[in-house]
């Protein structure tokens, strides 16, 4: 943590929200960091115009607790969900696709979900694609308003959110909220990853 965040006021408390919105997420499953830190500062009695840790915290602090409580385990379900995500690049090639979010970053649990982002010329032309290779599909909420779609598939292992952004977007570097760049790797970067 940098020196000036050490001291600013209300610092234990935006660390004591961290820690619990890491908890929420690592133990229920929830995916969105605003939702867990609102419900940490519930949890924790905190008023509500509290200052609230930025993501980059609460993803630190997830780290952390798997690291301690799944320390065992974690790697080999990390592993799991990178090869699962792999086999649906090398499936996708078509579409450009990469691997984002939780599953790349390393801080994965047994509710995450694989994000890759895809890059067509229409969101039809992935679900066709998927219709003829009989890969059942359902239409999900597009977080990011260049997004033309989120198909969700189900893998063996957790649920994989299809993204789909118009070609003319894959140069673009996509932001978390937080503004923080977001990591994207290509299927052999992945590979190189699980070696």
């Amino acid at each position: 943590m940098p020196r000036h965040e050490r001291y600013r006021p209300g610092s234990a408390a935006r660390a004591s929200i961290a820690s619990t919105a890491a908890r929420l997420m690592a133990e229920d499953g929830i995916t969105d960091y605003h939702h867990a830190k609102k419900k940490a500062a519930r949890q924790l009695g905190l008023a509500d115009h509290v200052q609230f840790p930025d993501n980059a915290e609460v993803e630190a602090e997830l780290r952390a607790y798997r690291s301690l409580y799944r320390g065992d385990d974690h790697p080999e379900l990390l592993a799991v969900l990178r090869r699962a995500a792999l086999e649906l690049l090398e499936l996708l090639a078509d579409f450009r696709p990469y691997l984002t979010g939780s599953v790349l970053e390393g801080t994965a649990g047994e509710h995450s979900s694989i994000d890759i982002l895809l890059f067509a010329d229409s969101a039809k032309e992935v679900e066709i694609f998927l219709l003829n290779r009989d890969i059942p599909f359902a239409h999900a909420e597009p977080r990011h308003e260049k997004a033309e779609a989120v198909l969700v598939v189900e893998t063996e292992v957790a649920a994989a959110n299809l993204v789909v952004f118009p070609v003319s977007y894959e140069r673009v570097t996509l932001k978390y909220r937080d503004g923080r760049p977001r990591e994207r790797a290509r299927a052999e970067a992945l590979q190189a990853l699980l070696s």
